[in-house]
């Protein structure tokens, strides 16, 4: 659970905006928590990716996975346990995650 609070302590420090917290511990055997935010453009995105990273490497947790294409509008940091989306303002509504997941999640 620290390792969750100080993730989204970041990414309030990086200003990402609408952070969600979805609770995965008691229904998947791949990742415990996914984290869903929003930024206003792909500098605000990296920036936050990158803090991620460096916080995993420092701290001695493996970055299986990260999303960052450009040209992309949805990126993902995955660091086993917990899995970060951000999405660009208007994006994370396309994809409504939350609302995807909402009766596994109750």
């Amino acid at each position: 659970m620290e390792i969750l609070n100080e993730i989204i302590k970041l990414l309030d420090d990086k200003q990402v905006d609408d952070i969600v917290t979805l609770d995965f511990r008691e229904k998947s055997p791949f990742y415990d928590y996914l984290l869903i935010g929003s930024v206003r453009n792909g500098r605000m995105a990296n920036a936050a990716i990158e803090t991620v990273e460096e916080y995993a490497d420092k701290n001695g947790i493996d970055v299986i996975h990260i999303n960052n294409n450009k040209e992309s509008k949805w990126f993902l940091i995955d660091i086993g346990s917990i899995v970060v989306h951000i999405f660009y303002d208007g994006e994370r509504e396309k994809y409504d995650l939350e609302g995807l997941w909402k009766d596994l999640i109750k």
